[in-house]
């Protein structure tokens, strides 16, 4: 499977174009996704969901995976009509070097952890691609009040898989989603410092416009057919980690949506 990360355009006689986030495939579960699926050939662009969500606007994606619920939001004012399903979760986690120079693993909560790298002299890891991750670790600094001087707030402009590379390799802080740290933990030397507060759920959501009839038919088959026991099946087994599949008794039709 050919993974490009930049925008392509979708013909009527061509393979459908899938729009979405770094961090299903850094894990390894969109490769099993997509060996699944049996409605034509899949090409995945991997773009942070903000940009993935301007591709299924333009008509060079047909459909979309994100994990950025205010650029969903204004996105489904935008195109009301647009179809959207929640199909997976997990969490954002704070990582960093193991001595941690900023005391994060001491924090009240996800926005104290934040603001102490903020006071320190420590550098943050920036994926600043506007991805969901992006989003919310924009959101966090927001609400902290607090930033990094220039020159310790550091822009990756990559995936999630990426960003924490350099981040190992430079002894720098990021945040990122639990899928693709699960997949890199054993090969970077950060470690969790800071997890849990409800602040830091990420769902991952399937978007399509009903319009195009090949994305219509991939997000149904992925929120509510074959492709969900897929998913399931991976979970269970274990092949996936870092991923729940979102509960089939709760409503995931909005971005507001939460799992429990």
């Amino acid at each position: 499977m050919a993974l490009v990360g930049h925008p392509a355009c979708s013909r009527a006689d061509g393979p459908l174009i899938l729009a979405t986030t770094s961090s299903v495939a850094n894990s390894g579960l969109l490769d099993i996704v997509l060996a699944a699926y049996r409605g034509g050939t899949v090409r995945p662009v991997l773009v942070g969901s903000g940009r993935a969500l301007d591709m299924l606007a333009a008509g060079s994606a047909d459909v979309v995976i994100s994990h950025a619920p205010s650029r969903e939001t204004a996105a489904r004012a935008a195109h009301p009509s647009w179809t959207y399903h929640k199909i997976l979760y997990n969490d954002f986690l704070i990582v960093g070097p193991s001595e941690d120079p900023a005391g994060v693993a001491g924090a009240g909560d996800a926005v104290e952890a934040m603001a102490r790298i903020g006071q320190s002299d420590a550098r943050f890891l920036s994926r600043g691609d506007e991805s969901g991750t992006h989003e919310r670790e924009r959101e966090l600094w927001a609400s902290s009040g607090v930033e990094p001087e220039p020159g310790r707030l550091v822009v990756a402009g990559a995936g999630m898989g990426q960003t924490l590379r350099v981040a190992g390799s430079t002894g720098a802080y990021t945040l990122t989603d639990r899928g693709t740290y699960e997949a890199l933990r054993e090969s970077i030397p950060l470690r969790v410092l800071f997890e849990g507060d409800p602040r830091l759920l990420n769902t991952y959501a399937v978007i399509a416009d009903p319009g195009n009839e090949s994305g219509a038919v991939f997000a149904r088959w992925l929120s509510q057919g074959a492709g969900r026991d897929v998913m399931g099946q991976a979970l269970r087994a274990g092949t996936v980690k870092g991923f729940v599949l979102w509960p089939s008794d709760v409503a995931g039709s909005s971005p507001a949506s939460r799992p429990h």
